[in-house]
């Protein structure tokens, strides 16, 4: 049998292993050869190894330098918040015509929102009056009133609204974004999760996930009430001297084990975790310190509301990482409120009023510190609700109908980064069931956000499974230059 000897192995490798050892050198040459991932330069070939999140200069100009992304996860209704349907409202409570009728036959007949819509800003652009607040900044959202996905089930279309595809496992956009990218403040994480400090969402941590990408890319879950993070400070204070020599000699030490295990590149997360949350003592205390706020931007966000209070908190918080120079920040909300399969009245009302004024207190405070022509803010959850009723469980009550998953046309909307407001991009049919005019992808939109951050989307791969993954990976996608400024 062939062997070989290597300086870090002195014992035989066996032709298999001599063959993927020179297959993984000659794909780091052709990757320094091509300027690595992200179709550009250089600096892309030493992320692919897995060595940090240093800033990175886009593959050309991008106009958000940071995303926000306001995750609603259940589906909130888009007939009941940003697309208005006449008809739908005409013929509540009649049969649907046979063009949208329920394909699962879940749904019994035809439900009009019973919250008025109202045109906003000089734009004129629509919004229910349950989003009083949102509706204010009318002028700087588009709304993109044409988006469908894959799968009517939440934890695949959740996949899909994250990673891309409908299967689990796949990295997060956060995570490619700081692949891409890195971070322009390495004290801070690149990418920020803040969920709700009453529990997960539906598929918890998965939801901030780097997948098969280096474990570095990994979301950072950063806690909105308490400690931000846990177990950052020592329990009894050092001199620094003492904790600058503990820190220089775990580093040698860090190295010296590197170095033997090339190939690990979980060992290089989690040195770089470590000497992360070194730094992070003294700038994630000064990032997450709402003390630091006035009373009128805490009230701005809904602080001095119960109500509001919660998702205010993590609001301010993503204002404030942004600032600092961290890439991606998600927020997430307990479970899946939006799921209004019963009582879509009240629990439609009931996440609005938890999350509107929060949300628009951070586009107010975005862009009166001039950040939100550089922070791109996307809200959406995993699809929309379906026109028709749904009545589950025996009751038949009129009023306290719910609405079912619907994944074939419902709305998002964005603010800043690049982004034309005031607008209303595509449309569904007359009772909003099917996305029919300027029909929006998820990949279209993950392609467009990318070249936002000036990345393109079939540029910025990952090699995995003997092929070049992307975001937007099988689907046919195109940066949507309608909605851009």
């Amino acid at each position: 049998m062939l062997t070989f000897l290597t300086p870090h192995a002195p014992w035989g490798l066996s032709r298999r292993e001599a063959v993927a050892q020179l297959g993984g050198g000659l794909g780091a040459l052709a990757l320094l050869a091509t300027g690595g991932v992200g179709g550009g330069t250089a600096a892309h070939a030493e992320v692919s190894r897995g060595q940090g999140v240093q800033p990175r200069p886009p593959v050309r100009p991008g106009r958000a330098r940071a995303v926000i992304q306001l995750f609603m996860h259940g589906g909130p209704s888009h007939v009941d918040l940003l697309d208005p349907k006449p008809e739908l409202t005409r013929l509540d409570g009649q049969p649907p015509p046979a063009e949208v009728a329920d394909d699962e036959n879940r749904t019994s007949y035809l439900m009009g929102s019973p919250f008025p819509f109202a045109r906003h800003g000089t734009s004129g652009l629509e919004f229910s009056s349950v989003l009083p607040h949102i509706a204010g900044h009318a002028d700087d959202i588009c709304v993109v009133r044409s988006m469908f996905t894959e799968h009517r089930n939440h934890e695949q279309a959740i996949w899909m609204a994250n990673t891309g595809m409908t299967v689990a496992g796949r990295p997060n956009i956060g995570s490619w974004a700081a692949y891409g990218l890195g971070t322009e403040n390495q004290n801070l994480p690149a990418y920020v999760a803040l969920p709700d400090p009453g529990g997960l969402p539906v598929d918890g941590a998965r939801n901030w996930s780097s997948g098969w990408l280096p474990p570095v890319y990994q979301g950072t879950a950063i806690r909105s009430e308490g400690q931000p993070v846990l177990h950052l400070n020592p329990a009894q204070p050092r001199l620094a001297a003492i904790e600058t020599a503990r820190f220089d000699l775990l580093r040698k030490l860090n190295g010296r084990h590197r170095a033997a295990r090339p190939a690990e590149l979980e060992l290089d997360a989690r040195m770089a975790s470590f000497e992360l949350a070194a730094r992070m003592q003294l700038a994630a205390t000064s990032a997450l310190d709402l003390n630091d706020e006035t009373a009128e931007t805490q009230a701005l966000y809904g602080l001095d509301q119960e109500v509001t209070r919660n998702y205010g908190r993590r609001c301010l918080m993503a204002r404030r990482l942004v600032e600092r120079g961290v890439r991606f920040v998600q927020l997430f909300m307990r479970g899946q409120p939006w799921d209004t399969h019963t009582g879509n009245t009240a629990g439609t009302r009931s996440c609005c009023e938890q999350t509107d004024r929060p949300v628009a207190g951070l586009l107010s405070d975005l862009k009166r510190r001039g950040l939100l022509d550089s922070t791109l803010v996307l809200w959406g959850g995993e699809f929309g609700r379906t026109p028709g009723a749904e009545q589950r469980d025996g009751n038949r009550q009129r009023g306290n109908e719910g609405r079912d998953h619907h994944p074939y046309g419902f709305s998002v909307w964005l603010a800043g980064g690049g982004i034309r407001g005031g607008q209303a991009y595509g449309a569904t049919d007359d009772f909003g069931y099917r996305s029919v005019v300027n029909r929006v992808s998820t990949a279209d939109l993950h392609a467009t956000l990318l070249h936002l951050l000036g990345l393109e989307h079939e540029a910025l791969s990952y090699f995995h499974n003997s092929r070049q993954e992307r975001l937007t990976d099988v689907y046919p996608a195109r940066v949507v230059d309608e909605l851009l400024a």
